[in-house]
């Protein structure tokens, strides 16, 4: 509806389920390689760029990128995809606009499974009492700017973007599977065309317009993992989110993870999503 093309990366037959992956900042559909691969047996495995991200389409005004019209393009791209509902993956931001299309969409997630960001009202409630987190979410306010931002990025070829994967206090831990050189250039490919960045900046330049939510309850089964050496979010979110999931709620906390959990233990990650898809199918049973 919104007239944006959207590129995504597709794995396993038409037909089969629907698998959606939103990823987060500064991120695009190649975070979710190692689950394109796993999981296209027995899904349509589907890893979008979302708005203003990678290949997607970028609208220019920062009013185009208000959490309504990232949860409409979840919406519409489902039905684009010929599926009326889904088991729906989100990490980071993505996580966010997961949490918040199982809110609002209940009828199109059948599972839900977020990694490494809590129930967005855990989030603003937690952020308010806890200065710790404030300060680890200071980047919400620095994205508030307009265009500095975007060249802190440009500097030193991009070596804050490099950093953020890479660094001892951000990066993959020594026990992760760490970045080569190549998963790198793809991501210094993709953000230093021109423009690429201020899309994914803009969706922050929104948020403070949104919150709090009106809704809140999540009602279908959800799984939360969440990498406990997360440079950005306090593990302690992780635990609270359970008071707003009113269905089976899983949590799963790796203590030598990252944020960047599904690359990180990309083995651990989808062998305790395929546990969750399984125990669910295997309850109903009973």
């Amino acid at each position: 509806d919104s007239g944006l093309r959207f590129h995504y990366v597709a794995a396993g037959e038409r037909g089969k389920p629907l698998m959606l992956l939103l990823h987060g900042f500064p991120e695009f559909w190649y975070s979710w390689r190692h689950q394109l691969r796993e999981f296209k047996s027995e899904y349509r495995v589907v890893a979008l760029d979302l708005r203003g991200y990678g290949e997607t389409d970028a609208p220019s005004h920062k009013e185009n990128y208000k959490i309504d019209c990232l949860i409409a393009d979840i919406k519409d791209i489902l039905e684009s995809l010929g599926y009326s509902k889904c088991v729906l993956i989100g990490h980071d931001w993505g996580g966010m606009i997961a949490w918040l299309v199982a809110i609002c969409y209940p009828e199109m997630v059948t599972k839900l499974i977020v990694v490494n960001f809590p129930h967005p009202s855990v989030f603003t409630e937690y952020i308010l009492r806890h200065p710790s987190q404030l300060i680890k979410s200071g980047y919400y306010f620095f994205f508030q700017m307009p265009w500095f931002p975007e060249f802190m990025f440009t500097l030193n070829d991009f070596k804050v973007l490099k950093s953020l994967f890479t660094s001892q206090a951000t990066g993959i831990g020594r026990k992760g599977c760490r970045l080569t050189a190549e998963d790198i250039e793809a991501y210094l490919y993709v953000f230093s065309q021109p423009g690429a960045l201020t899309g994914p900046i803009n969706h922050y330049r929104t948020i403070f317009s949104c919150l709090p939510l009106q809704h809140h309850e999540v009602i279908m089964p959800t799984l939360l993992l969440w990498g406990e050496r997360d440079a950005f979010m306090e593990v302690e979110m992780a635990e609270i989110t359970r008071i707003y999931v009113k269905n089976h709620f899983r949590l799963t906390i790796l203590s030598e993870a990252s944020h960047w959990l599904q690359q990180d233990q990309p083995d651990i990650v989808n062998k305790l999503i395929w546990t969750f898809l399984k125990e669910e199918t295997k309850r109903k049973r009973e």
